[in-house]
């Protein structure tokens, strides 16, 4: 259709007059009899004439074009949510038909496709946690996180929760609101001085159930994980890594083997696109005793009775499938598409394209820590090592940078003055594959003009 003529009419007069007889109401002024005049409006919507596509269309890109994104800007924000060059392939073949709809597989037995890309994805989250079962996916990295706390919490019969400092402050407040109507206690530790957390051995008793550490943390360094494990262990609790950039995992040693018992956070660096932050892809593995209290789905691998390879719903502990009050969990969905989105970029860089990726992400932090060394007025306040993110001390104020950065076409990263006060005017800087050194040199540059 083209022109004037709108595109999608719901329902033309004649068909709200056949509704309306067919359910026996002479008018819609009777439909809505029910609702209170007061609730009423009583007049038409104030809104503009009805637009064809092509004018809807160039209105939505110029707005489009005003806001900045990876593709239009050097990018150094993360926290959280990471842009990497995500290659054509991952949303060609995510694009076909027989896997665009992939969502939920309610009927498991004739969805062998999803179900492997399922059970594939297991599998590489497997081998990157250092675990050894993983679900099917949960919403995203933060509520990924929640379930963790809940399954330590079911596992130990516990009601203690220690977090270690540089768990992502929104990941923070969702566990708070997870907690909220349980009798539980949720304790926060400070930073070290060097950015990690401080020892978490002296904050652990017996009702504890399980310790939080995300690694890299918020503010980029690597925690010590091992000793981590080794505390929490001691006392009988559970140790839970958080991971929001799992592009770490190709490069630092696995959680699993340092002692984590389990290990969740954000995939949606595998090939998701960063989309102003959403959607996400949350991840979550354990150990093979604390199976049956994995939220969400797990798939398995069998034969048929002819022999023949096949997938199945192995277990679902959710209430559609089990009693509500031995359900693990009232997540009630995976996010099969993003999930099929990091299968394939998984599949396609696999294990030493991975690795490439790690190293040259951390390369180029490397290169941006030399410059600012280098350079006046600019700092590194955190002396622990990290990945890909680093806090870096500005002149001013981090606001201020900022803007000095955009002025210049780029953005800068994140002001860190709401979340960590205590580190004076910083700000939290991210390089991927996508930051070059000319992009890094101007925007060290223009943060410390």
């Amino acid at each position: 259709m083209t022109g004037d003529l709108p595109r999608y009419v719901p329902h033309t007069p004649d068909d709200v007059r056949e509704m309306l007889a067919t359910i026996g109401v002479p008018g819609l002024d009777a439909l809505f009899a029910c609702v209170p005049e007061k609730l009423r409006l009583g007049r038409a919507l104030d809104l503009p004439r009805a637009a064809s596509e092509q004018e809807v269309a160039g209105e939505l890109a110029a707005l489009a074009a005003r806001n900045a994104s990876a593709e239009t800007h050097p990018w150094f924000l993360g926290a959280g949510i990471y842009a990497h060059y995500v290659p054509a392939a991952v949303h060609a073949l995510a694009s076909r038909a027989e896997f665009y709809t992939a969502y939920t597989p309610y009927q498991p037995e004739i969805s062998q496709g999803t179900l492997q890309t399922i059970f594939e994805w297991q599998t590489m989250i497997c081998a990157l946690s250092g675990l050894d079962v993983a679900n099917a996916s949960l919403y995203d990295g933060a509520s990924a996180a929640a379930e963790a706390v809940l399954l330590a919490l079911r596992a130990t019969r516990r009601s203690r929760v220690v977090v270690a400092h540089g768990l992502h402050p929104h990941y923070g407040e969702v566990l708070k609101s997870y907690l909220r109507a349980l009798d539980t206690r949720l304790e926060w530790l400070p930073c070290a001085p060097d950015g990690r957390s401080v020892p978490v051995a002296p904050a652990l008793d017996g009702d504890t159930a399980c310790v939080v550490v995300q690694s890299p943390s918020f503010l980029g360094p690597v925690q010590d994980l091992r000793a981590a494990a080794e505390a929490a262990h001691a006392c009988g609790a559970l140790l839970v890594v958080v991971v929001t950039e799992p592009l770490s995992l190709a490069m630092l040693r696995a959680p699993g083997e340092l002692g984590a018992d389990v290990v969740c956070g954000e995939a949606q660096s595998f090939g998701v696109p960063a989309s102003f932050g959403g959607p996400a892809l949350g991840f979550l593995a354990t150990r093979e005793r604390f199976l049956r209290q994995l939220p969400g789905r797990l798939c398995g691998e069998t034969v048929d009775s002819r022999g023949r390879r096949g997938f199945v719903l192995t277990l679902a502990t959710r209430e559609q499938h089990i009693r509500r009050e031995k359900a693990t969990s009232n997540i009630c969905t995976n996010q099969g598409l993003c999930l099929l989105y990091a299968t394939i970029y998984l599949s396609l860089l696999g294990r030493r394209g991975l690795r490439k990726l790690a190293r040259l992400n951390y390369a180029k932090a490397e290169y941006l820590k030399s410059r600012v060394r280098a350079t006046r007025g600019l700092t590194l306040p955190l002396a622990a090592p990290g990945f890909h993110e680093v806090v870096v001390g500005v002149p001013d104020t981090g606001a201020a940078a900022l803007a000095r950065a955009l002025e210049a076409g780029i953005v800068g990263g994140l002001d860190l003055a709401p979340y960590e006060p205590g580190l004076g005017p910083a700000l939290l800087v991210c390089t991927t594959e996508l930051a070059t050194r000319a992009s890094i040199d101007r925007l060290v540059e223009r943060l410390a003009a």
